[in-house]
């Protein structure tokens, strides 16, 4: 388990498998997937889960984590897609699947968990990240928590009959100042202490 100020990042428990269909037939879907509108039975759910926990090591794996709140909560998933230990680069994938926890600080104390794990834990030296150019909420956190803008594939995703750009964020190992350096840059203690009081 990961210890964070406003969320844990813990292995996914039944709690998280609960709520993944729900989580697959959202509008979060729609940001992480580059605008598919599909429908997620209970069974395609679980078949999904099954198929990334079944993946055996190679060189290229993928790493993920249940992101939870203090009182245990399950709000969604973040990890690492695309790891290579040669190059030492993996890319980001996450989802908060519960709407009304957008935008309080949760997915960015998640992040900076993760960014730290990523390259004081597994060594890599390179993160990033790809999403729509309409994703607005996603392009303000990579880059108040550091990532640079590094590229645009213009009109490479159809979402709701219309074409939008995909845009390339990246964050390498000496750009990064530490999470405990970024946990106070961005407030996230008074954060906490707005949510959870003399609990978090």
């Amino acid at each position: 388990m990961l210890e964070g100020l406003i969320v844990d990042l813990v292995p996914q428990h039944a709690g998280f498998a609960a709520r993944d269909q729900a989580w697959r037939n959202s509008e979060a879907r729609f940001w992480t997937s580059g605008g598919d509108r599909m429908l997620f039975s209970r069974a395609d759910s679980e078949r999904i889960r099954a198929e990334y926990r079944d993946i055996p090591p190679g060189p290229q794996r993928s790493i993920f984590f249940g992101i939870q709140t203090k009182d245990r909560f399950p709000l969604g998933f973040m990890g690492l897609i695309r790891v290579s230990h040669t190059s030492r680069t993996g890319m980001l994938a996450a989802r908060i699947g519960e709407p009304e926890y957008w935008g309080g600080g949760y997915g960015t104390d998640a992040l900076l968990l993760l960014v730290d794990y990523a390259f004081d834990w597994l060594d890599l030296r390179r993160l990033h990240l790809d999403t729509m150019s309409t994703n607005v909420r996603v392009h303000r956190q990579m880059e108040k928590v550091g990532f640079t803008l590094e590229g645009r594939q213009r009109q490479a995703a159809y979402a709701d009959g219309e074409w939008f750009d995909w845009l390339g964020y990246g964050l390498l190992r000496d750009e990064w100042p530490g999470r405990i350096a970024m946990v106070e840059k961005l407030g996230l203690r008074e954060r906490a202490a707005q949510i959870y009081g003399d609990q978090g």
